[in-house]
């Protein structure tokens, strides 16, 4: 009986996350294509530059005191309280350091526009903080449904706006807009779903012990944060801001494609593992079930993208944005772990571990800023190779604790996933193929569209690859419903 309200649990938390993530990602996708048109790889470069500090801003705000509310069990009022007064008060400090810092970053990269552009953008982090509580509520009840509105609404209210700023010329300032619009709708929808009011007090002993879970995951996503947007800051103050323009969308494409599913399958492993943690024979079975349908997802769209990159980026934002070429399709394989790699981790999350989680983010990001420092010398295209190599011993190293607690290591998971990989590096080389000798980009796009989903599914099909009559069951059990 547990075992099925488990399975209909992450079912119910797969299918209306996966709506949520796939509608708001297809929502920035097609929003994406057309801003890139009216505006330039600079604009985007100048964002770009701001990211770190912002990434920072946002993990103490956190404090990784929400994942302590989702890993806890016996969660009380005076807990939620308690976070809630914590991130609105790191916030408003936050927003007066940023406020502060914001004309010493644009003199560093020579940007004076840079200083009214992060004032502004630092609103979002205070009308983020207030409703940051009311979200996690929402995450521990796996209710990904109203989540779903709340993020599609958002996202077109938004997006229209950032489309009558791009077409009536606010250059950059489409994005600050857009982003400042984009959470306060955001806040005042969630609101009005969960209505949620702190009545209790800021609890010290609440704090005290979700602080001692959460301390750890503070310093491991700072940890990641900086090395997340380093790259950013780097390229922008080394190259110029059309250079981090380009390299930009790049990440942004091969995040679409392979970070949206990790996002997804780790979005609901989380809540729903932490409940059978003490279970090891059945986290063992979930685990091995979701690295492989992350696989068979993720391995196929990223490199499908890399496949079609040249004609997709030709015609969807035209030659302006040409150099980013080569620079998605390295990402694609950075990407291509980055699934595996979090879902390692979650089981680190769940079973309660946050001080292996920091031990790990510790090693991982020493050797991580060491292939940075040598692949600066190599340009952007070998500071993408950069990444791809840490990506490959990031699965590695993430991986030594889960054959620890599970026995399921590096070697155990590549042999499980190996198949889908192969079928999908065949299907990328029937990708290029086809975009070396259809030189018509629209043409080349189509043809690949049909062919490669179909050779993927049929071979996976052939060779009884387990996830694919996963998803079908997942598919078929939903619609009974």
């Amino acid at each position: 009986m547990a075992e099925t309200s488990l399975k209909g649990k992450a079912v119910k938390g797969v299918v209306w996350n996966a709506v949520n993530t796939y509608s708001m990602k297809g929502l920035e996708f097609v929003l994406a294509i057309i801003l890139a048109r009216l505006l330039s790889p600079s604009d985007y470069g100048l964002i770009g530059m701001t990211s770190i500090f912002f990434a920072i801003s946002g993990v103490f705000i956190d404090s990784g005191l929400g994942s302590a509310l989702v890993q806890k069990k016996d969660r009380t009022e005076d807990d939620y309280c308690t976070v809630f007064y914590i991130n609105l008060a790191v916030s408003l400090f936050f927003y007066v350091v940023l406020f502060a810092i914001a004309p010493f970053v644009a003199d560093f990269f020579e940007q004076p526009l840079l200083r009214d552009l992060m004032r502004v953008s630092a609103f979002t982090l205070i009308i983020n903080a207030l409703v940051s509580t009311s979200s996690n509520k929402l995450y521990v009840a796996v209710d990904f449904k109203t989540t779903t509105k709340i993020s599609i609404i958002s996202a077109i209210f938004s997006g229209v706006i950032a489309l009558y700023c791009a077409f009536s010329g606010y250059g950059v300032w489409t994005f600050v807009i857009q982003g400042v619009v984009g959470a306060t709708v955001s806040a005042l929808l969630t609101f009005y779903y969960v209505r949620w009011i702190p009545r209790n007090k800021f609890s010290k002993a609440s704090f005290h012990r979700l602080f001692g879970y959460g301390s750890k995951i503070l310093i491991a996503s700072l940890i990641s944060a900086i090395y997340d947007n380093i790259y950013n800051f780097v390229i922008g103050k080394k190259f110029s801001s059309a250079s981090l323009g380009f390299y930009t969308k790049g990440f942004a494409l091969a995040n679409f494609a392979g970070g949206t599913t990790a996002t997804v399958l780790q979005k609901v492993a989380f809540p729903v593992l932490s409940d059978i943690q003490d279970d090891l024979p059945r986290l063992l079975k979930a685990y091995s079930r979701y690295i492989k349908m992350v696989a068979f997802v993720v391995f196929p769209l990223l490199l499908g993208l890399c496949g079609v990159a040249k004609p997709l980026i030709i015609f969807l934002i035209t030659e302006k944005w040409a150099p980013c070429i080569i620079l998605l399709q390295i990402l694609c394989f950075a990407f291509l772990w980055d699934g595996i790699v979090r879902i390692n981790l979650n089981l680190l999350y769940v079973t309660g571990r946050s001080d292996l989680v920091l031990k790990l983010e510790i090693i991982k990001k020493s050797v991580a800023f060491t292939i940075l420092v040598i692949s600066i010398f190599f340009g952007i295209v070998g500071m993408c190779i950069g990444r791809v190599v840490y990506a490959l011993a990031a699965f590695y190293m993430n991986t030594y604790y889960t054959k620890k607690i599970l026995n399921y290591g590096f070697w155990m998971q590549i042999k499980e996933i190996l198949p889908s990989l192969l079928i999908s590096l065949t299907m990328m080389a029937i990708a290029l193929l086809i975009s070396h000798f259809v030189t018509t980009p629209i043409l080349s796009l189509v043809i690949s569209l049909i062919v490669c989903p179909i050779y993927y599914l049929s071979f996976s099909y052939l060779f009884k690859i387990s996830s694919i009559f996963e998803f079908r069951d997942i598919i078929i059990k939903y619609k009974e419903k």
